[in-house]
């Protein structure tokens, strides 16, 4: 059911081609953590998808080399996540609300080491896992 829930925040974010949250840029822009947890609990995230050539929907985590942990990177729009991988001929991305954001963490906590919004710029912002969850829960 839950994937069922992704499949059609996905296909009502290409109708509506809203691969956008003007809230988290916003919040970005800011710097403001309580802003930017409002629009992680209010509004959507813009969540980096695996391309795998499969139809499943994974969500592409990034490592720094010798390192098991993983790195989540989230973005307030898919033009943001473009610009981190401006030489990526497939770039696809998945519309995360906070139910599936807050489930991917919990289910991943252990295996990451930090998450970064907009990491391209010109607003980045870094969140601890749990941090990010507990704000979620919050």
């Amino acid at each position: 059911m839950i994937e069922q829930n992704l499949v059609n925040l996905v296909l009502m974010a290409d109708k509506e081609q809203r691969f956008r949250s003007e809230q988290l840029e916003e919040a970005l822009a800011q710097q403001d953590v309580a802003a930017v947890a409002f629009a992680l609990r209010n509004d959507i995230v813009i969540v980096p998808r695996l391309v795998t050539g499969k139809k499943d929907m994974q969500v592409r985590v990034f490592g720094r080399e010798g390192s098991e942990k993983r790195i989540l990177l989230l973005f307030s729009s898919a033009d943001a996540y473009t610009a981190m991988v401006p030489d990526e001929k497939v770039r696809q991305v998945m519309v995360y609300d906070a139910e599936r954001l807050e489930e991917f963490l919990a289910a991943h906590l252990d295996s990451l080491e930090g998450v970064f919004f907009d990491i391209a710029g010109p607003n980045t912002m870094q969140s601890d896992p749990a941090d990010l969850l507990a704000a979620l829960r919050a």
